[in-house]
């Protein structure tokens, strides 16, 4: 398959392929302005005759401005050239000691609040944002990454003061958390959304058809079509446009639900289809002829088959991922169209938040919890981030020993169409849920790792640099590995002499075993070989031991520590466990 033409959505300034305009006019705001652009290669500094001039080249060259002025003279220079939220630049504006971020202009549609948040981080700044639904931590309807139509403002207050909002959507679509308010009505279909709002209520449409807006609807576009192209050589632009909204309008559906057009792979580079992609914002998605020709299709022609190899293409390739054909082919003189509606994808992020401490928690593990509607955990890793979601998130906590049960929960809250987000300590991948949840996710759900820092680094950052060399992680709990097997696997390790990080190394239940696996590499090993183990890393009761497979107790340990038994060649430098990246060691 190949892709190409970028997605509709904009990136955010500072990492996307955007332009960033640095404006300043002391040392000091250049100073601030040459931080930023060495850290985003599409930032620079814009030179002008005076600092008015620059703001103006700046508004009118750019995607997003930073200022590194006083907000009121930045209000007076760009107030004459204010136009629309939805296509003015994003305007950050930073003070001369770097202390704020003020996110001034196109908050949420130009993606000044993200741009504050980035640009503070950088500036080791406060970032300053008023728009309301930030404030209070609901979700912009203007930013839920579709494109959106009708009453944002007034449905946006409705939703802020707590007035009854209806959502009514065609079907579960992976949306965030949204408050007790909005009350999600079950879909019924596709002409569920369709007629005017009741009288004095407040509605949130979800729905690829064209339905009537009042001043109290919101219509969000879910990515549901699927437009399938296939042309002559050479069509021009035009003409594939002109017959794509034409059959679009005729089915009654909307050009902003387009996912993507799709073709054969023979049409990658006819210039005609990939036009009309980057005109509409979408990829272009491309199939070979025998993938396609292996799709059913309602109207197949030899003649087509004859000349490229699959006897469809428009319909075919809409069809290519499944879904329902709701405009069958129909042809202009040069090109053909077919439209495909494709249900929707629950989304299924498996999230490790590290080791417990906040400042170890990844943005991305962050920004995934405050995406999720339902949020699945252990109850005791749920408590730790209960402050960073959003108000109307459904959490299903569990204790310990449940953890087939969450991995079934959040794979049915995600195959039922939700945004889900799975949590667990460290790196969700290393001894905990992604596994068994991935087991049960199916192709009908999208699923997003979020990396964390494991409590194997965490223990080792604070044991010195143990995992300099090869190294290799052994859990010690027999609830789903028979002893036998780990006790093959404990030898390997210590006969390669590979440093070995132990996880659930000792409960109340298996008391004996950590000191027959140590017993093990003292086999293998000097008695003089490093021993450290590290207790609740990162977190307030934190704990560290050194010792040496000679002096070692292994009663120090419970299920809460993670014990690090070096190589022959770790040696306690400073005292601290050091492994040498070369097996020379320079002393």
């Amino acid at each position: 398959m190949t892709t190409t033409a970028p997605h509709r959505h904009r990136d955010t300034p500072g990492t996307g392929p955007h332009r960033v305009g640095l404006v300043a006019a002391t040392a000091a705001g250049r100073r601030h302005a040459r931080t930023l652009a060495a850290a985003w290669p599409h930032a620079r500094l814009v030179e002008a005759d005076g600092v008015a001039d620059a703001l103006r080249t700046a508004w009118t060259t750019c995607d997003a401005v930073v200022a590194f002025l006083a907000t009121g003279a930045v209000v007076r220079v760009l107030a004459p050239l204010l136009g629309d939220k939805r296509t003015d630049p994003a305007v950050v504006v930073v003070d001369e000691a770097a202390r704020h971020a003020v996110a001034l202009l196109g908050g949420h549609a130009g993606g000044a609040n993200t741009l504050a948040a980035e640009v503070a981080a950088l500036l080791d700044a406060r970032p300053v944002v008023t728009t309301a639904t930030d404030a209070v931590d609901l979700p912009g309807l203007d930013t839920l990454g579709w494109p959106v139509e009708g009453a944002v403002a007034a449905v946006s207050r409705a939703i802020l003061d707590g007035e009854p909002v209806r959502l009514v959507a065609d079907a579960v679509w992976p949306l965030p958390a949204l408050p007790p308010n909005v009350h999600r009505e079950p879909p019924t279909g596709e002409h569920r959304a369709v007629g005017p709002a009741p009288e004095g209520g407040y509605r949130v449409l979800v729905t690829d058809r064209v339905v009537p807006v009042d001043d109290r609807t919101v219509v969000l576009r879910p990515p549901s079509l699927v437009a399938g192209v296939g042309s002559s050589r050479g069509v021009p632009a035009a003409e594939v446009d002109a017959l794509l909204h034409r059959a679009l309008a005729d089915a009654g559906l909307s050009p902003a639900s387009l996912r993507c057009l799709a073709s054969v792979d023979v049409k990658a580079d006819e210039e005609g289809i990939r036009a009309t992609a980057d005109a509409l914002g979408v990829p272009l998605r491309t199939w070979p002829a025998a993938e396609l020709s292996a799709v059913d299709v309602p109207h197949p022609s030899e003649v087509v088959r004859a000349a490229v190899g699959t006897p469809s293409v428009a319909e075919a390739a809409a069809l290519r991922d499944g879904g329902t054909l709701l405009v069958p082919k129909t042809a202009s003189a040069m090109a053909t169209v077919a439209v495909a509606r494709h249900a929707p994808r629950g989304r299924l992020a498996i999230v490790g938040l590290g080791p417990g401490a906040a400042d170890l928690r990844t943005p991305r593990a962050v920004a995934e919890l405050r995406r999720a509607a339902v949020v699945v955990g252990l109850d005791q890793y749920v408590d730790q981030v209960r402050d960073l979601l959003r108000p109307g998130t459904r959490v299903l906590a569990s204790g310990l020993g449940a953890e087939e049960e969450r991995a079934r929960s959040a794979v049915a809250e995600a195959t039922a169409g939700h945004a889900v987000a799975l949590v667990g300590s460290g790196d969700a991948g290393v001894y905990a849920m992604a596994s068994p949840a991935l087991e049960y996710a199916d192709e009908r759900i999208d699923v997003v790792g979020v990396p964390g820092v494991t409590a194997a680094l965490a223990a080792a950052a604070l044991l010195g640099a143990p995992i300099g060399h090869d190294h290799v992680y052994l859990s010690l709990s027999d609830l789903h590995t028979p002893w036998a097997v780990i006790e093959r696997r404990v030898a390997a390790a210590a006969e390669a002499d590979l440093v070995a990080l132990l996880y659930n190394p000792r409960s109340r239940a298996r008391d004996w075993q950590l000191g027959a696996v140590l017993a093990t590499f003292a086999a293998h090993r000097p008695p003089q070989t490093p021993v450290g183990v590290v207790r609740n890393a990162s977190r307030p009761d934190e704990q560290v031991h050194l010792a040496t497979l000679a002096t070692f107790d292994p009663t120090v340990v419970d299920m809460y520590g993670l014990v690090v038994v070096g190589s022959s060649q770790t040696r306690l430098v400073g005292g601290r466990m050091v492994t040498p990246r070369g097996y020379r060691w320079r002393g």
